[in-house]
């Protein structure tokens, strides 16, 4: 099993791909394959939060690039900015973990948070993309993924 147990911010290009979706993503300890089939073993420092697009370095040299899986969500788009940041709020006020876009905020789906931000005004559709909700206002984070409420973003202090 190939072990992956630092991130690699070098200039070297990545020669395998792991493909995680947003939970496994904040997983710091996991087995999992890379898109070869190759079993790995992940062992990072706890409270890491992994993007598409970053590096590891593997036990044996090798750089391994995060991708970010498609996975089941949700998009909310409202009439104008005013509707769109208290959906937002709302959402934040929960604690939910949100992707921002031009014009649209993403969320892992849930048929809870779909029924309050369509009560708020929000057309909500269901879409497959790779989950990037934003960190929060502190750099390190940890989730709570799993307590069927769709992924949490709560901050540490150090």
């Amino acid at each position: 099993m190939l072990l992956l147990e630092s991130l690699y911010d070098g200039p070297e290009p990545a020669t395998e791909k792991l493909e995680l979706d947003f939970g496994y993503r904040t997983k710091s300890r996991l087995r999992a394959r890379l898109k070869t089939g190759e079993e790995v073993g992940l062992f990072l420092e706890r409270g890491t939060v992994l993007r598409g697009g970053q590096k590891l370095r593997a036990k044996d040299g090798r750089i391994v690039e995060v991708v970010s899986a498609p996975e089941d969500l949700l998009e909310a788009r409202c009439d104008g900015a005013f509707a769109l940041a208290r959906a937002a709020y709302h959402l934040g006020n929960r604690h939910v973990a949100v992707q921002i876009g031009d014009g649209w905020l993403r969320i892992q789906a849930d048929h809870v948070l779909e029924h309050m931000l369509v009560g708020l005004g929000a057309e909500v559709r269901a879409v497959s993309a790779p989950f990037e909700p934003e960190t929060g206002a502190y750099a390190h984070g940890h989730q709570h993924p799993g307590d069927g409420s769709g992924a949490r973003i709560h901050m540490m202090s150090a």
